[in-house]
């Protein structure tokens, strides 16, 4: 382990997250995975300001995302043009506003808590863990997760507001569809709206 992963493995620990199955290198490039970054950021109480919008046309969006921790902020600007860094599977519909914001905040995060060098999941470059440095204790690679969570993972990723989060799992074909999946599937959803109601400002009531 040379200096750069062991300075990534001590700050995931710091927000009790570990290296092993949220981070991964191929060649000389570290990545993290986007969700590790959004737990990051509520563990850190990072805020962010309403985004400004820099392009906003159907197929691309560009924004400008101001975050903030403690007494520091960050400014970063995320992209999505479709066809061009954003790759649409299939007939799936494109999320570029959603798209554009997490690949903004995921920059800002990755400032905030100077994980120097370390790319989001969620950049167009991004490159998916090899096969030979997978194991038991890895998480799913998006490719293996069933449609329906990374429809919702998408759908949530592109609610704007807490009440949104909420709205968008009380309703009844998101129940319906959290029931055909199995008890590790449920959790990820579940901890993925969490994370992301974190993200949008929502605080978790503490046990006194």
């Amino acid at each position: 382990m040379n200096n750069t992963d062991e300075q990534t493995a001590t700050i995931l620990a710091h927000y009790g997250l570990a290296a092993n199955g949220n981070v991964w290198q191929v060649e000389d490039q570290v990545f993290i995975h986007h969700r590790a970054l959004e737990r990051i950021a509520a563990q850190a109480k990072i805020t962010f300001d309403p985004p400004t919008v820099l392009r906003a046309e159907r197929d691309e969006a560009a924004l400008l995302v101001v975050g903030r921790m403690g007494d520091r902020a960050e400014w970063s600007i995320g992209e999505a043009l479709v066809d061009v860094n954003y790759h649409v599977p299939g007939s799936e519909p494109a999320f570029v506003y959603a798209m554009a914001e997490k690949r903004a905040k995921d920059r800002v995060i990755l400032k905030l808590v100077e994980l120097h060098g370390v790319v989001s999941s969620a950049e167009p470059h991004a490159v998916e863990s090899s096969p030979a440095y997978s194991n038991e204790n890895t998480p799913a690679e998006p490719s293996s997760e069933p449609r329906i969570v990374g429809e919702l993972k998408r759908t949530l990723d592109g609610a704007e507001t807490v009440d949104a989060v909420v709205a968008l799992m009380r309703d009844s074909e998101t129940q319906r569809a959290l029931g055909a999946l199995t008890p590790d599937w449920k959790d990820e959803v579940r901890g993925y709206a969490k994370a992301r109601m974190v993200v949008l400002g929502w605080t978790p009531k503490r046990a006194a």
